[in-house]
């Protein structure tokens, strides 16, 4: 059966429309009682002009009886003009207990990555969580992100199966503490995706890809889904700490909700100008998680971070391989650090490092955190985090200590502050292992202040003098030789000469608060 044929969708005929977001609705689509096993199967066709919602419902009236509901959708994507956007639609579904953002009925989201999807009580496509199909009203919510100038014709195929349901599916969930070294550093990458969104690897294999990295804890961020939660148990073992968490992919840019209960799921549908997000936030915070602004000058569409920083506990300065908008970022953080360090109101802003690796290709740990925590737990590790105390690492190669000293033997490391007068004198060392050839950098509020070489065994030691008077704080960066192969300058005087970066410290505050 054919419904909506040749029917044109804009903003103008929608039947309904909401602000959050800008979400209409479709006219619903009805299925009969059947006996069991019988399968019915319904095609919904129709065009999205450009400028249509963020979010499109077709609603879904599933009877009693109903053991499994399954989708397959596609859409054209016409040639376009050199640098203008093609065709991209993303899809998933809530089920009867209503499309509320933040509700109990989100069920699951693919995104673009998964052309179908299937839910019964006993197992689901990934992305999405198995359980009862009861009858009601369900909804498939397509998300046209990117729509070509000639608009987008899609097809929507439905198909419920009649039945007795199945076993209820058993999640298995890790615990929230390996075993630990004590009060110590512990690394870890906590931007990871499987099959469960976008990624192409399974969890055991993300679980292999850490333990070789010699990661102690990773974290679980699959788009806009909490599917995955539920088998990362098995994977689990006292050698590695496996935190739940999700990428909140929306529309004006993607964040982090790391350390969130089992099954917890976070909504993504709504933009800046919506005024919602800090409802989110809350709710990560009131579970005991934290928020990470990601990637926030990634180029791809709807990447580019637009909330701003007051909901959030750290952001994510490097993402992946180095590129550009990663220094972007520093230097966007960087000034955070100095609005912080000359008066500015609030709490300071850490900063993190996360591989967000997706395929066989990318990199698990490159970038790692290497935290400072009390115990290799879920609470001690995102406690570490949130407070500053870790530098971020391209691997395991590359170690760092970096620390300030008072005139009376105080000290301060990494995230802390240096308790010491105004015209205290202050000597700040970093021993440095891993980098042949880098280049250390020394940055406080004023910029960069001290650059030096470490020769072809990677390995050395700077130490600077200041007071808090000088320098409010004091940051280290150890990059790379340039591209071309040359080693960093040894003095400041004869420029600036280094490429990406291979290890960078939050700060150390200097000078009473």
């Amino acid at each position: 059966m054919c419904l909506n044929c040749g029917s044109g969708v804009s903003r103008r005929n929608f039947l309904t429309a909401a602000g959050i977001g800008t979400a209409a609705a479709l006219a619903p689509v009805a299925f009969a009682e059947a006996a069991d096993g019988q399968t019915e199967t319904k095609v919904i066709t129709g065009h999205f002009d450009p400028g249509v919602a963020d979010f499109v419902y077709l609603p879904v009236q599933v009877p009693a009886g109903v053991s499994q509901i399954s989708a397959v959708y596609s859409y054209d994507k016409p040639t376009v003009p050199s640098g203008t956007p093609g065709n991209s639609c993303d899809i998933g579904v809530f089920d009867a207990r209503g499309t509320k953002l933040g509700g109990a009925g989100f069920r699951g989201w693919s995104g673009g990555f998964r052309d179908r999807f299937s839910i019964s009580r006993t197992e689901a496509t990934p992305g999405y969580l198995p359980g009862d199909v009861m009858p009601g009203t369900w909804n498939i919510v397509l998300g046209p992100y990117q729509v070509a100038p000639q608009g987008m014709n899609y097809r929507v195929e439905v198909t419920l199966t009649h039945g007795t349901p199945g076993e209820p599916f058993k999640p298995n969930y890790p615990p929230l503490k390996a075993r630990g070294r004590g009060r110590t550093w512990y690394r870890g990458d906590c931007h990871l995706h499987t099959v469960y969104s976008d990624g192409k690897r399974l969890p055991t294999e993300v679980a292999a890809g850490a333990r070789e990295a010699k990661l102690d804890f990773i974290t679980s961020t699959d788009h806009n889904t909490s599917s995955s939660h539920g088998v990362w148990g098995e994977f689990a073992g006292p050698d590695l700490l496996i935190i739940l968490g999700e990428e909140v992919t929306t529309r004006n840019g993607h964040w982090l909700a790391l350390g969130l209960e089992p099954g917890q799921f976070v909504d993504w549908r709504y933009r800046s100008r919506d005024h919602v997000l800090p409802d989110y936030a809350r709710q990560v915070h009131e579970s005991g998680g934290l928020t990470v602004a990601a990637h926030p000058y990634c180029p791809w569409v709807a990447c580019n971070f637009k909330f701003g920083y007051t909901d959030f506990d750290a952001v994510e300065v490097w993402n992946g391989p180095w590129t550009w908008d990663d220094d972007a970022t520093v230097s966007t953080w960087d000034n955070k650090l100095v609005e912080f360090a000359r008066g500015g109101t609030g709490d300071w802003l850490p900063a993190m490092g996360n591989s967000d690796a997706h395929n066989p290709g990318n990199v698990i740990g490159l970038p790692q955190n290497v935290v400072l925590a009390d115990d290799l737990s879920r609470d001690a590790i995102l406690a570490g985090i949130k407070a500053g105390r870790n530098w971020l690492a391209e691997s395991a190669a590359v170690d760092l200590a970096f620390t300030a000293t008072g005139p009376r033997g105080q000290s301060a490391g990494i995230g802390e502050r240096l308790d010491v007068g105004t015209d205290d004198k202050v000597s700040v060392h970093l021993d440095v292992k891993g980098v042949p050839n880098g280049t250390v950098r020394l940055i406080t509020d004023e910029g960069q202040i001290l650059q030096q070489s470490l020769d072809a065994s990677g390995s050395g030691s700077v130490t600077w003098l200041t007071t808090p008077a000088v320098s409010v704080y004091v940051r280290a960066e150890v990059r790379h030789p340039q591209t071309d192969g040359t080693a960093g300058a040894p003095a400041l005087s004869a420029g600036l000469n280094f490429g990406a970066m291979a290890a960078m410290t939050n700060p150390i505050f200097l000078g009473r608060s």
